[in-house]
């Protein structure tokens, strides 16, 4: 589970973000990390047995992101995260096809799952396998318990136009706009408090598991 003092680190950072309170407190940085990285073997070791795309040598360490931000150009220059983000990739050990995402932030944790911002040919792929295969992607969306755990699938942000390649009145035109293709679910502190908060976890990365096979499927 997530100890209570890698949540109240994460708090104080947010309160303040600059490099002398950081160094100040590195040492509670890297034992918020370190649980972390713990809390993310643990998980990795569950979704294997879920997720046969989840490469057997991804190591947790790397699944861990960064808390240093790049501020070159950002207008907010605050060094560092407010969060820690945990990226599981499919496919491979790293980035660039269908994932699970963790966010460890007070009051902004989540679990997700998806394809966020696909490039270019990936989208178009992802795009034609809906337009092919429409029913199984709904069939999984339109699922209840999808439903209820992360809401409805199409509310995401869409192309304003028309995908070039489409007509206006494709059936599935609300599918084939959106640019990107995730699953979210927040989750609450307790929640991430709780001693079974990583079996938890993964029972919720198990109703994302066949949107990603489907992603995963558009790009083989």
């Amino acid at each position: 589970m997530i100890q209570r003092q890698t949540i109240d680190f994460l708090k104080e950072l947010i309160e303040n973000n600059n490099r002398d309170w950081f160094m100040a407190n590195k040492e509670r940085y890297e034992t918020a990390r370190e649980n972390v990285i713990a809390f993310t073997t643990e998980l990795l070791g569950l979704l294997q047995k879920i997720d046969p795309q989840i490469d057997s040598a991804l190591d947790a360490k790397k699944c861990v992101m960064r808390i240093y931000r790049d501020i070159r150009f950002s207008k907010d220059k605050t060094p560092y995260k407010n969060y820690f983000g945990v990226s599981i990739p499919t496919k491979g050990t790293k980035a660039g096809r269908a994932e699970y995402y963790f966010q460890i932030s007070p009051g902004n944790s989540l679990i997700a799952g998806g394809y966020w911002m696909p490039e270019a040919d990936h989208l178009k792929a992802i795009r034609q396998e809906i337009d092919y295969n429409a029913n199984d992607l709904k069939k999984i969306i339109n699922e209840p318990e999808f439903v209820n755990l992360f809401g409805d699938f199409r509310k995401q942000e869409q192309l304003k136009s028309v995908p070039r390649e489409y007509s206006a009145d494709n059936e599935n035109i609300d599918l084939l706009k959106l640019k990107s293709f995730v699953a979210f679910r927040p989750l609450k502190d307790d929640e991430l408090l709780l001693k079974n908060a990583v079996s938890d976890i993964a029972g919720i990365c198990g109703k994302i598991y066949p949107l990603n096979v489907f992603l995963n499927n558009a790009l083989a």
